[in-house]
C-alpha cells in the first residue's frame, strides 16, 4: 500500500525560508513511491507567481520550479486564489474549497507542515 503524503505551506515565504525548503523536500519524496500532495494556503502561494524572485532562498526555489512542473506534482490552491495571486499554469494546479483541503488533510498518510 502506497502512502500518501501532504506538504501544507503556509510560511510567508517573503519572511522565512520554510515555504521553499517545504517545496524542495515534496520535490525529493514526489520522486519516491508515496503519493505528495503540495497545498499551499496564506502568502505561500506567491511560490508560483512572477513575484518568487522576492522570496527567500529565491536562487534554490529557482532550481527546483522545473522539476516540480515537469513532473507535474499536485499542488492545491484554496478557491479564489486565482484571482488574488496569479499564478503561473504551467504548474499542475487545482483549486478547492476549505472543507476539501481539510479532508486532504485528514486522508492523508503523513502530513509535513511548514
Amino acid at each position: 500500500m502506497d502512502l500518501s503524503i501532504l506538504v501544507l505551506i503556509q510560511s510567508n515565504p517573503l519572511e522565512t525560508h520554510r515555504p521553499t525548503e517545504g517545496l524542495r523536500i515534496a520535490l525529493g519524496l514526489s520522486t519516491g513511491s508515496p503519493s505528495v500532495t503540495v497545498v499551499l494556503l496564506g502568502q505561500a502561494r506567491i511560490l508560483l507567481t512572477e513575484e518568487a524572485c522576492d522570496v527567500v532562498d529565491a536562487e534554490i526555489l529557482e532550481q527546483h520550479l522545473p522539476a516540480i512542473r515537469e513532473l507535474e506534482l499536485p499542488i492545491v490552491l484554496p478557491e479564489g486564489s486565482s484571482e488574488a495571486f496569479p499564478v503561473d499554469t504551467d504548474f499542475s494546479v487545482r483549486e478547492v474549497s476549505q472543507s476539501g483541503i481539510t479532508s486532504l488533510l485528514c486522508q492523508a498518510d503523513r502530513v509535513l507542515v511548514f
